[in-house]
């Protein structure tokens, strides 16, 4: 162990200042990770498909978007880059990927792909992976994704409303 910390040692003072940088992922070095470990950027490119000589996949644009949703900001598609200029977009994206190519012109055409292949299919088939990768029990599902209904007793009966001013309340 030892040995180790000096070969550490030894080359963290090799570095000069200028080749260190250092880089914030807050948080999203989980979201990435559980993004990967469930396969949605493969999940994406299967459906999608990959383009030929593209700087980033479908699957890496989506990744993008979970992460930029988040990263608790909201900002607008054309301010997309500048949002990843901040983090380490390379350590969570992927090896290569630049902020620039985050562009909302690529957002565009991945939303508009993902629209025509259906999203619900698109949902539907990340939530079952994710469900077989995290150990989910399907013994009993819920088919309306998009809301969540319960059911019970309710005091369904409305306050009394008392027309008049206040005035004429206090006589």
């Amino acid at each position: 162990m030892l040995r180790y910390l000096e070969v550490v040692e030894e080359s963290v003072v090799k570095l000069k200042p200028q080749e260190i940088e250092i880089q914030n992922i807050d948080h999203l070095g989980i979201v990435a990770g559980i993004i990967d470990s469930i396969g949605i950027v493969e999940i994406i490119n299967e459906l999608i498909g990959v383009e030929k000589d593209e700087k980033v996949n479908a699957g890496q644009v989506v990744k993008a978007m979970i992460i930029n949703g988040l990263g608790f900001v909201s900002k607008p598609l054309y301010m997309f880059p500048e949002y990843f200029e901040t983090i380490a977009c390379e350590h969570l994206i992927g090896t290569g990927v630049k902020p620039e190519y985050l562009n909302d012109d690529k957002l565009g055409r991945v939303m508009d792909k993902l629209f025509i292949k259906g999203l619900d299919t698109i949902f539907f088939i990340i939530a079952v992976k994710a469900a077989q990768k995290f150990g989910v029990s399907l013994s009993t599902s819920h088919l309306d994704s998009s809301s969540i209904h319960v059911h019970g007793q309710y005091n369904t009966s409305l306050p009394e409303v008392i027309f008049g001013s206040s005035v004429c309340l206090m006589q």
